[in-house]
């Protein structure tokens, strides 16, 4: 089986993997990379059928462009495909915004909606000769790993996440021949998540005695569940805006992939949401505000920064990665922030806690080793050779092909 990385390969984001398996060629994700301007993966050849891991973005942002151009189905979850048709509308919104040339058109979005395959966490498709079997792969909700059936098996994880959070499930290994392994974490473990949680939590009750209020910037997928789920117990007084609210209807509606519904609704019923200008100016003065986005780049986040970031009593709690380039990026290194293209002071508390959806990197060497392979072929990180160094130590036999390297399992 040949394959290529058309993007992602060597780095973190526009993720595509195309395989050419015994009677068919394969293509696993397709995705941008949301940086300023945004990056693209190589073009698509004509493809057979496409597999989509997640809806974050950097995995289902070109699909539009794809399934314009070629009759295909897209398998995936139902929650995948829902939350991966929203995040590319959204898209295309922002790309108008920022005066960047979209890709596709929202008459694209619609054709690729109905292309789309379902795929339950056990069921099998097809790929030619191969039969394909989909497994959960923790990190956020409908996150598919796919295992390939045939003479060999390969296993393709997407991101990946071993430990139970609050949201879904930790993955577990599948046996296989060939692993297909997301690397992002390469060198870099998380500190415990209790520990991260718990700290959390005390930083915003000493916010809210100074009387300042809490700033949350999250990812609307994956991450403002989480830490809407982490605040469901506590007195805060906590309210959500931006995208998360669409996202928690759409989770709410597919029980069946979150670790517990029950819980998830019963944090959705404690937030306040924000749903007009009287509500915003309000949330303002709460304890807490959750808000998009993750990264501080644009949406309702930036008007409470602009409210809160002369306040020393305040804080601007970050609880995801910070892509190089981005505002949040920025914020941590230089104290500084651009809004509406200003470089501006933020002189309120800045604090980066870890809620990572990704296995650090002994969580991946626990789950390579579980999986048992003959091969591993990393890819989706930076630092990729850190992990190949452990895997070799322990006797696999690992590579490490960059985009648009041609390599064979």
């Amino acid at each position: 089986m040949e394959g290529e990385f058309l993007g992602g390969g060597n780095e973190v984001g526009r993720l595509g993997i195309l395989l050419k398996c015994p009677g068919a060629r394969v293509l696993f994700d397709y995705g941008i990379t949301a940086t300023d301007p945004p990056q693209y993966p190589a073009s698509c050849p004509p493809i057979d059928v496409m597999f989509l891991t997640h809806s974050h973005l950097d995995h289902c942002g070109m699909i539009p462009w794809l399934t314009a151009r070629y009759d295909i189905s897209v398998v995936s979850t139902s929650i995948s495909r829902e939350i991966g048709i929203l995040l590319m509308d959204d898209s295309i919104k922002i790309g108008a915004a920022e005066g960047y040339p979209e890709p596709y058109t929202s008459a694209d979005v619609k054709i690729a909606r109905r292309k789309f395959d379902e795929i339950q966490f056990g069921d099998t498709s097809q790929a030619g000769k191969m039969t394909v079997v989909a497994h959960s792969a923790g990190h956020i909700p409908g996150a598919t790993m796919y295992e390939l059936q045939g003479k060999r098996t390969t296993l393709i994880t997407g991101d990946l996440h071993t430990l139970d959070t609050r949201l879904v499930a930790g993955a577990k290994p599948v046996k296989c021949d060939n692993l297909i392994m997301e690397s992002t974490y390469s060198g870099r473990n998380h500190p415990a998540r209790l520990k991260t949680e718990y700290a959390l939590l005390k930083k915003i009750e000493e916010v809210i005695q100074r009387g300042g209020t809490a700033i949350i910037p999250s990812f609307a997928v994956g991450r403002t569940q989480e830490i809407l789920l982490l605040l469901k117990d506590s007195k805060f007084d906590f309210w959500l805006d931006g995208m998360g609210k669409k996202v928690n209807t759409i989770y709410l509606r597919y029980p069946e992939f979150v670790r517990s519904a029950k819980r998830l609704r019963q944090a959705v019923n404690r937030t306040h949401e924000v749903r007009n200008v009287h509500a915003r100016s309000r949330a303002a003065q709460a304890d807490v505000v959750v808000t998009t986005s993750g990264m501080l780049d644009g949406g309702p986040v930036l008007n409470y920064v602009e409210t809160v970031r002369s306040d020393p009593k305040s804080a601007i709690l970050l609880t995801g990665y910070q892509v190089e380039g981005s505002n949040g990026r920025k914020l941590l290194e230089t104290g500084y922030m651009e809004f509406q293209g200003v470089s501006e002071k933020v002189n309120c508390e800045v604090l980066k806690y870890d809620f990572s959806a990704h296995a650090g990197h002994d969580e991946l060497l626990a789950f390579a080793k579980g999986c048992s392979p003959e091969k591993i072929v990393l890819m989706h990180g930076d630092q990729r050779e850190i992990l190949a160094g452990d895997l070799k130590a322990q006797g696999f036999d690992v590579h490490l092909p960059k985009n648009g390297e041609k390599w064979t399992i």
